[in-house]
């Protein structure tokens, strides 16, 4: 065997161990595309680390160019996992092939079907609620009970939201397409825009905001927005909170809407094997209390016990048990809906 040829020999053996090396070196590497920007999430990706040895290179942006980059990179997407917070978005992705099924023992078993994706395309791993707040000066809270009141003449002027067209009012006429049948949604919504004191715009925290100062009534918000006003130190957060109300709807009926925070394992997913591994280390007991602790959400993992003061100060409700994947279905028809009766 002459040199030259033990050379090439010696530089395929080392190419080979090489690539093993690299194949190696990205098992214990998972890309996270992530929507949720909390930072409290950042001790969660830590611990998971931590349990398996995997790290975690994270992405942030939000949903709609997490998604466009998705879509651009096609099947050279180096995701792995997708973390969405929202139903309607979740139902975005999944329409436009962007999640793959994913079959696991451990998420079978601990994530109630209600929170679900079909096929096991995702899983929600937090939940959040959607209820109304008034001012306590103006309204009497007798007159804004139930979603439904929003579209009364009682309210007339005095209802606020943000965009119609965003992901958590469109999640919230998902419920009511649900509970009420289209045209009954329909009307519902018509109603609503009827009675709004002004264009819809901001979001949240400005609903709560704009109802401390009198601009508006009543509005709808998600519960942690509320939490996080409740829990300031600031004089002007106090002054609002010390202004508004705060509301559990339909707790005589079907009860409050809840959304969902979700992930998936991404379509083309290098690491599918350690995208899985985090999914169900999301639906760990320590996982679950992150999630609740850090941005004052449920967790959907039933029996695991959190200790937030700030949670548990809201008391006990009736949660609206319409499953996500009817949420996410109904996404499309909700657009179209507020389309329709100029739901900005």
């Amino acid at each position: 065997m002459n040199n030259t040829f033990k050379k090439l020999i010696s530089i395929s053996i080392a190419g080979l161990m090489g690539a093993s090396a690299v194949a190696q070196a990205d098992d214990k590497v998972i890309n996270v595309y992530s929507a949720r920007h909390y930072a409290t999430d950042e001790m969660m990706y830590q611990e998971f680390t931590k349990q398996t040895g995997i790290a975690i290179k994270r992405l942030e942006l939000k949903d709609e160019a997490l998604l466009e980059r998705m879509r651009s990179e096609g099947t050279r997407s180096p995701a792995d996992v997708v973390l969405l917070v929202d139903a309607a978005r979740l139902a975005t992705a999944q329409e436009q092939n962007l999640f793959q099924p994913v079959k696991s023992k451990i998420l079978t078993e601990k994530i109630p079907a209600q929170f679900t994706g079909d096929n096991g395309l995702w899983h929600a791993f937090s939940s959040r609620s959607r209820v109304i707040v008034y001012n306590k000066a103006n309204v009497d809270p007798k007159l804004a009970q139930n979603y439904e009141d929003l579209a009364k003449p009682a309210l007339k002027g005095k209802v606020c939201t943000r965009s119609g067209s965003h992901p958590y009012m469109l999640s919230l006429m998902s419920s009511m397409i649900n509970h009420m049948g289209e045209k009954g949604a329909e009307s519902w919504a018509k109603g609503v825009v009827e009675n709004m004191a002004r264009s819809p715009k901001g979001g949240d925290t400005d609903q709560i905001r704009a109802v401390a100062s009198g601009e508006c009534g009543v509005a709808l918000t998600n519960s942690y927005y509320w939490v996080r006003l409740v829990n300031s130190d600031k004089a002007e957060d106090k002054d609002v909170v010390s202004k508004v109300g705060f509301i559990w709807p339909n707790q005589s009926n079907y009860g409050v809407h809840m959304n969902v925070s979700g992930a998936a394992v991404a379509k083309h997913a290098p690491n599918r094997e350690g995208a899985i591994k985090f999914l169900e280390y999301l639906a760990s007991d320590s996982a679950q209390k992150y999630f609740a602790n850090g941005n004052n959400e449920w967790p959907t993992v039933p029996g695991v016990k959190v200790n937030n003061p700030a949670l548990d100060a809201l008391g006990s409700f009736k949660q609206d048990i319409t499953p996500a994947k009817i949420l996410a279905a109904n996404t499309a028809i909700s657009q179209k809906i507020m389309d329709r009766v100029g739901y900005k």
